[in-house]
This record gives C-alpha cells, structure tokens and sequence, in this order.
C-alpha cells in the first residue's frame, strides 16, 4: 500500500501564499474514523484566518498543529473502514486536517451518503454551505413551511443554497444580491430578488419571520426593521444586537458536522429541490489561487477543488 499522497499544507500560519502542493504521508484512520479517497474538496471565504485551520481548537490559544491541510467540505469514496466502495460526502471537523489531499481520515459518523443526482464537485460544495443554510433556518431560525425569510448575499455559496432550502419549506423568499444576479436568484426560488445597490430592502421586506444574515454590518442592522415580533435575525457573520428585548431575537452560530441535516439535503437534491451552484473548478495543485480567488465578488456559489 502507498504510504504517501499528494496534498496541499501549510507549515505555517498564514494566507494563500503559505499553501504548498506537496507530497505528504497518508493518513492512517483510527477509531471510528474511515479513509476517504477524497475526488473534491470545496473551500470558504475566511478559511484561513480560522483559529481551527492550524490549532487544536475552535478558539484563540490552542496548541499549534503544523503542517496543516485545509478545505474542510469533501466528496469521495471510503477506501479503508467501515463502507469501503460507498460515496459519501460531509463537513470535516473544523480542528482536523481537511480534504485539500488525495486522502483523509475522518469520523465516520459525520459522512452521509453522497447524493446519487449529483457529481462529486457539487456534492463538496453542498456540505458546508447547505449545513449553513439548513441550520440557520431551520434549527436556528425556526422556519416551517409557509414562512416568509429574507436572505442576504442570495447569490453566494451559503445563500444560494438558503434560497432554496427556504423555497422547498414553501416559504415566500425575498433575496438581495448584486444586479447581474438577480435572474440566478429568481431562478433558485425568489420570489422577490432585490438589488442592494440601487434599492433598499426594507422597502420591499416586511413581516419576515426569519432574516439569514451572510453580510453582517449595516445590513444586519437595518434587518430589525423587517421582521416581525417574534421573528429571528440570524447571522453567520457577528452575534446580531437586538434593539429591544420584547421584539425580535437574535441568533449566531458556527456551523457544524451533522450527518441528520446532510441527509436532509441529500434528500432534497434526489427530489430535485435542489441545486448546488459551482462557480468554478480548479484542480488541488491550484489550491493556492483558488484561497485568493476567495476575495474576488460576483462569484455564483462555490469554488471547488477537483483532487482526482
């Protein structure tokens, strides 16, 4: 057996320019953890100022842990463990090596089985930003089907997702985004798509049961004013301030592995109630590029990783 892979690591802390692609040794999976032969790895804005993606902890002060591998969203096929043959597809834990590699282990009770209607590509970029959106709605948010939810920043890769999941409980959707992406929204499931630039939400919005904020800022600010009482201001950006405390509540939180809500949206993409928009694809030797690609605006959903 090959006792080393190609992979791309950080020896130390840093931005894009710290990545290498790299030979590297492969991973051996322990307790109840399988070997993933990793086919796609998605990766996410901020990825690289996480303290997790180079300590031992989600939080500042954990002890280093160099080389480390990023890109924490990946499709592949067990190759060693438990289910050897089955795709799968899932969010790694923030504080273990990512999928930016040929291989990698990880707990085997975070995977889910890949969705059969969709590539490996948009299965990698489904596992982050759909978990984002899945729980900011729904488990955060409260949403049931028939609700009203504004989404900020619709076109990226958390919010184009969002749309849909929002769409598919039968909620009436009101999405902002960029004016060369309002007919991509309104094709995920908005009913209104609002162009931030030239007009403002608050002026279209009203009664909303929950706001995903993915902006943060002024626009979360002004989002208090949409919602109605008992509604919730959800971000994935700050802790949201609620103006008053018998109106609406504010929720923050940090997405994380779940296997429940993967095969939630594994479900709904089978059923063709969703769709994972791929912004671009490049292969793990342009690791590197693809972080500082992270910065540009405009993009249509994820990028992603194309490993083997």
């Amino acid at each position: 057996m090959e006792t080393t892979m190609h992979a791309v690591r950080g020896h130390r802390r840093g931005g894009p320019e710290v990545l290498a692609y790299e030979t590297a040794p492969r991973p051996v999976p322990g307790d109840g953890e399988v070997l993933v032969g990793v086919r796609s790895a998605a990766i996410t804005p901020g990825e690289l100022a996480w303290d997790a993606t180079w300590t031992d902890s989600l939080e500042p002060g954990g002890r280093p842990r160099l080389p480390a591998v990023p890109a924490k969203e990946l499709a592949g096929v067990v190759v060693e463990g438990p289910g050897t043959g089955d795709e799968v597809f899932g969010l790694i834990p923030f504080t273990r090596d990512g999928a930016a590699a040929e291989f990698t282990a990880v707990p085997a009770a975070v995977l889910a089985p890949k969705p059969a209607g969709l590539t490996f590509d948009e299965a990698a970029a489904l596992s982050l930003a759909g978990l984002t959106a899945w729980q900011g709605l729904v488990r955060h948010g409260g949403l049931t089907k028939g609700g009203r939810v504004l989404v900020h920043g619709a076109a990226g890769g958390v919010g184009s997702l969002a749309v849909q999941v929002a769409a598919a409980l039968d909620a009436e959707v009101v999405a902002t985004a960029g004016a060369d992406q309002l007919d991509f929204v309104r094709e995920l499931g908005a009913a209104r798509a609002v162009d931030y630039r030239a007009e403002r939400f608050e002026d279209v919005a009203g009664d909303v049961d929950v706001v995903l904020d993915t902006v943060g800022g002024d626009v979360q600010q002004r989002s208090w004013q949409v919602l109605r009482d008992g509604g919730v201001l959800v971000s994935i950006v700050s802790p949201p301030e609620p103006p008053r405390q018998d109106g609406p509540r504010g929720a923050f939180f940090v997405v994380e592995p779940d296997r429940e809500g993967l095969t939630e949206l594994a479900r709904l993409a089978d059923t063709g109630r969703l769709t994972v928009p791929v912004d671009q694809v490049v292969p793990l030797s342009g690791t590197a590029a693809a972080y500082a690609a992270l910065d540009h605006h405009g993009r249509r959903g994820k990028i992603v990783l194309r490993v083997s």
